[in-house]
């Protein structure tokens, strides 16, 4: 049978998969995005948080993270995976420079990838060095031509899966 030799197989026949593994996933900023990401995040086996600094926004996100921080973003390690999912907020420079401050393995933030990203200036403006604005990924996501917040979240955890497995997944080029 082929699940007895496939570890994959066995998992889609339904065998667990490992349930030692930790990572983390960062939703900043609640939109409809990000209620998709944490919802979906949770099914994938992140621990999921949602990083929202008006505590009025973080009622509204409509899914039900693992923790929600209003003020200072708890501890990251090198197995957590960040999305900042709105670049128009006024907080979106410190939050990620924040984010870069710490060991994160991955960082990335919504948006057109025609145009430079507003969070280059944000972090230049506040003395993030180079080498940690050139961690932020944008665009993000693979491109299956997302356009409903559910299909951007999955296009995203896509993305992040194929990143974690190093795998191309069809990432658009930065």
């Amino acid at each position: 049978m082929a699940s007895e030799t496939d570890p994959a197989c066995a998992v889609a026949h339904g065998a667990d998969d490992d349930p030692t593994f930790t990572r983390t996933l960062v939703a900043v900023f609640a939109s409809p995005v990000a209620s998709f990401l944490l919802r979906y995040g949770r099914d994938l086996g992140y621990r999921t948080v949602l990083f929202e600094p008006d505590p009025a926004r973080a009622k509204e996100v409509g899914a039900e993270p693992d923790v929600v921080v209003t003020a200072i973003l708890p501890a990251l390690d090198g197995d957590t995976d960040v999305v900042v999912t709105d670049h128009h907020r006024p907080e979106l420079g410190p939050a990620l420079r924040d984010v870069l401050a710490q060991p994160v393995r991955w960082a990335g933030v919504m948006g057109n990838p025609r145009h430079e990203g507003p969070h280059v200036e944000a972090l230049r403006s506040l003395g993030v060095p180079q080498a940690d604005v050139d961690r932020v990924h944008r665009p993000i996501g693979l491109d299956i031509g997302s356009r409903r917040p559910a299909e951007i979240a999955i296009a995203t955890l896509a993305g992040l899966i194929a990143d974690r497995n190093t795998r191309p997944g069809g990432f658009f080029s930065r």
